[in-house]
């Protein structure tokens, strides 16, 4: 396959066609109209968006907080659907399209099952990876894709940066894309010949029946922090929305790291097989990993197991965390049944996991200060980063960073102040206000700071361009800038509007403006 650039969705090249009468009698939905209507209906595809529907399709029409799926219904069909699911709501709303309309009680609760019996993944499907947890999702995902590539196994990958398989590729929306998406998804990577597909768990494609219809092989859990208690409003509530993951409905096996008591309370948890990984030294644990090296641009650690296996590898990526994160993939492969033995001669052969992750404490290279673009947007995000600079870096470390709108408030007070202690100089900008004042924003993150270290060298510029110049004109060339949040992205979200921006690309042209680049 070539590359694509940015796609609207991912879909089978040749999808199934299906009766519509079918799924009708499998799924025992209700039909407004003559059943005689439907005879001989086919449809080769499913999709919740008026805007992607493609012609063969089944819209799928769902209640929203602003506005009902249904209400779109007449787009839909321009655009070639055949069919209409939705409840007793929408299809009063879809009636006047002409279209058959199918009708059952919670649409959005049967998704899964709708999109896997459409696009048929439940019939010979891959090795299925599933990786949740706070921070490191992404990383995980990307580095079993680097380790499944070096054993010479086709992987497609879904992750909140891009959803992937060999060279087709395309830029995602959320961390985990609707059922109809996945599913979607699922099946062009079946006709790809993925032996392997990894997808990034969020606690919201649980609980919004995202990953429906799937049951992964091998799951793993990397942790549990303050983050997403706007739609979880208590960590308990944010632990359970993530634990059925660790169920046989959801998967057959499961790793979980237990540096930490959310992840020791999903171990006692989960209903499936589950190994534990500890990066504490003492701590009981099935494996346990040691960091042997550190430095800003590689992470060396060694990887116990039982029965005295044993790997000694490196990681391109800074970090003690991002270490762990390599653990926890490498115990997911052998999970999978893949040798560690096998994994071994293909890290030692090659010198290492062979990975980028995109904007996961991505170096920007230069002559002058390190500078590093990092996705981290809470705190222990920050806590773990700044922790593993402070280990490696001589000079100063420059933080940059800012807090998103319409996003959690609860942790934005203690972003500021991990920023004043573990930094020597903050510089506080706009990240994604969406539709909140941002100066409002900026005043408790730069008034957290203030208050946890007085002293601290902070400054508020509002501009992210003009901010990441201020930081550069603070630094030397032993310094360190850590510019946090926006990672792999490319736009800033003002008032609702997507305005193009790069950090990574910002920073090339700002260093070069100084002479660095």
């Amino acid at each position: 396959m070539t590359s694509t650039g940015q796609l609207n969705t991912l879909r089978p090249s040749h999808p199934p066609a299906r009766l519509v009468t079918d799924l009708v009698s499998r799924f025992d939905l209700a039909v407004t109209g003559e059943l005689a209507e439907l005879d001989g209906l086919l449809l080769t595809g499913i999709t919740l968006s008026s805007k992607s529907v493609q012609p063969g399709d089944l819209y799928v029409g769902l209640a929203g907080v602003h506005a009902h799926g249904a209400q779109f219904a007449a787009d839909a069909k321009a655009k070639g659907a055949v069919a209409i699911v939705t409840d007793a709501r929408g299809a009063a709303l879809a009636a006047p399209t002409g279209l058959p309309v199918l009708v059952t009680a919670d649409p959005r609760a049967s998704l899964g099952a709708l999109s896997a019996w459409v696009y048929g993944t439940a019939v010979n499907p891959p090795t299925l990876f599933g990786v949740t947890g706070t921070n490191g999702k992404t990383s995980v995902s990307y580095i079993l894709e680097a380790i499944l590539r070096q054993l010479g196994v086709l992987a497609g990958l879904s992750t909140t940066a891009e959803r992937r398989i060999g060279d087709l590729a395309m830029v995602s929306a959320l961390t985990t894309p609707e059922a109809t998406e996945v599913h979607g998804m699922l099946a062009r990577m079946n006709e790809a010949e993925a032996e392997a597909v990894i997808i990034e768990v969020s606690a919201q494609a649980l609980t919004r029946h995202r990953v429906d219809g799937i049951v992964f092989d091998v799951v793993g859990f990397t942790n549990l922090t303050h983050d997403h208690l706007d739609d979880y409003h208590t960590m308990q509530a944010y632990f359970e929305a993530k634990q059925p993951l660790f169920t046989p409905e959801r998967a057959k096996r499961g790793v979980v790291i237990t540096d930490a008591e959310w992840g020791k309370k999903l171990a006692r948890a989960a209903t499936i097989p589950v190994v534990t990984l500890s990066t504490y030294p003492g701590q009981a644990a099935d494996w346990y990993a040691a960091i042997l090296r550190e430095t800003i641009d590689e992470t060396r650690f060694i990887l116990n197991g039982p029965d005295n296996q044993s790997v000694t590898t490196s990681i391109p990526v800074l970090g003690r965390h991002m270490a762990e994160n390599a653990a926890l993939a490498v115990v997911m492969l052998v999970e999978s049944g893949i040798p560690l033995a096998e994994i071994k001669t293909v890290l030692d052969r090659d010198g290492g996991i062979q990975v980028y992750i995109p904007g996961r404490a991505e170096r920007i290279e230069n002559s002058g200060p390190a500078v590093l673009i990092d996705y981290g947007h809470s705190p222990d995000a920050f806590t773990s980063t700044l922790d593993s600079l402070r280990r490696v870096v001589d000079g100063r470390i420059i933080m940059l960073f800012g807090a998103d709108g319409d996003r959690d408030p609860s942790k934005r007070e203690e972003m500021g102040q991990i920023a004043a202690r573990l930094a020597d100089v903050v510089v506080i900008t706009d990240f994604h206000p969406r539709t909140e004042d941002p100066a409002a924003i900026r005043a408790v993150l730069v008034g957290a700071a203030r208050a946890a270290v007085p002293g601290r060298e902070i400054y508020e510029v509002a501009d992210p361009r003009e901010a990441f110049r201020k930081a550069l004109s603070l630094a030397t060339a032993d310094d360190v800038i850590l510019y946090a949040g926006p990672g792999h992205e490319d736009y800033h979200e003002v008032g609702g509007e997507h305005l193009p921006y790069s950090a990574r690309d910002d920073a090339r042209l700002a260093l070069h403006e100084f002479g660095w680049l």
